[in-house]
């Protein structure tokens, strides 16, 4: 299985005489790796919060190396994007691999696989906009569950829900997080 090139971040900017332009252009700066069970990445793209969104767009900072959570920041976004790997066919891997993600990454996220059909399931106090760039994923949710492919879009709000690979290709997926205190 041949995996995807990194994802290219371009990031606009406003210059010193006030016109725009092109800023950054490469990769992000904030690319995490769980090594179990075989190099899972998720590339931090760009978050906003309470402060970027009071003044210019084009003045936010680009902070996201400090961005270390699955959530976004309060009152703000997180993009992020994730290639999700074919399922393992070893049982005790795929038990093995949503843990390490959320106990490395995502200490913030609400998991608990021991109570749920599969061991990804989760929750987050967001409304996510997943857009699937490559491939087909398997949205679960406690009841029911749905095949997206290229350039389908799911609309995730504070539900509990797991991501499957059931293809032998991977799947690249965009995540938007908006933080909305659902349960507040």
């Amino acid at each position: 299985m041949k995996s995807l090139p990194p994802v290219r971040r371009v990031i606009t900017g406003i210059n010193a005489a006030g016109r725009s332009f092109l800023e950054r252009d490469g990769p992000t700066p904030a690319q995490f790796t769980v090594p179990e069970p075989r190099g899972y990445r998720i590339p931090n793209l760009w978050r906003t919060g309470l402060p970027g969104l009071r003044s210019s767009a084009a003045a936010t900072p680009d902070d996201i190396k400090e961005h270390n959570s699955v959530m976004p920041p309060i009152g703000g976004t997180i993009l992020r994007v994730i290639d999700f790997r074919p399922r393992d066919e070893d049982l005790e891997v795929r038990r093995r691999q949503p843990i390490s993600t959320f106990v490395a990454i995502y200490p913030d996220a609400f998991h608990q696989p021991q109570h749920y059909r599969n061991e990804g399931m989760h929750m987050t106090n967001t409304v996510d906009y997943a857009i699937v760039l490559h491939g087909e994923i398997t949205a679960i949710m406690e009841e029911g569950e749905t095949v997206l492919r290229a350039g389908d879009v799911l609309v995730q709000r504070g539900t509990h829900h797991a991501w499957l690979n059931h293809t032998s290709n991977i799947a690249r997926v965009a995540f938007v997080l908006v933080d909305a205190p659902l349960f507040s």
